[in-house]
C-alpha cells in the first residue's frame, strides 16, 4: 500500500505542489504541464504483458530507458524545455522509487 501511495503521490501531488509553490504566476498552466509528464507511460502499451505490478519500468520501457533519462536530465538546463524536463524527471523519480519499494 505504501508503495502505491508514494508512487501515485509523486505522480499527481508533487507536480501540483511544485507548480503552486514555485510558479505562482502561472501555477495552473505549469501544474498541467507537470502532470502531463505521465504521458511518457504511453510506452507501457508496447510491453508484454501490458501491466505487470512487479516490473520496474526504469530500464525496461523505451521512454524509461537510461538514455531517455539522460536526455530528461539535460532538459531543465534550457529555458524553453525547463518545465517539460522537470515533469519528466518527476515522473522518473516516481517510477524509480516504485522500483526501490518493490
Amino acid at each position: 500500500m505504501l508503495r502505491h501511495l508514494v508512487h501515485y503521490g509523486i505522480h499527481f501531488l508533487v507536480p501540483i505542489l511544485i507548480a503552486f509553490w514555485f510558479f505562482k504566476d502561472n501555477k495552473v498552466k505549469v501544474a498541467l504541464i507537470l502532470l502531463a509528464g505521465i504521458l511518457i507511460d504511453i510506452d507501457h502499451l508496447f510491453a508484454n504483458p501490458l501491466f505487470d505490478p512487479n516490473r520496474c519500468s526504469i530500464g525496461f520501457h523505451p521512454l524509461h530507458s537510461y538514455w531517455a533519462v539522460a536526455v530528461y536530465a539535460i532538459l531543465p538546463f534550457f529555458r524553453v524545455t525547463r518545465i517539460i524536463g522537470l515533469a519528466l524527471i518527476i515522473h522518473i523519480i516516481a517510477d524509480g522509487l516504485d522500483c526501490l519499494l518493490m
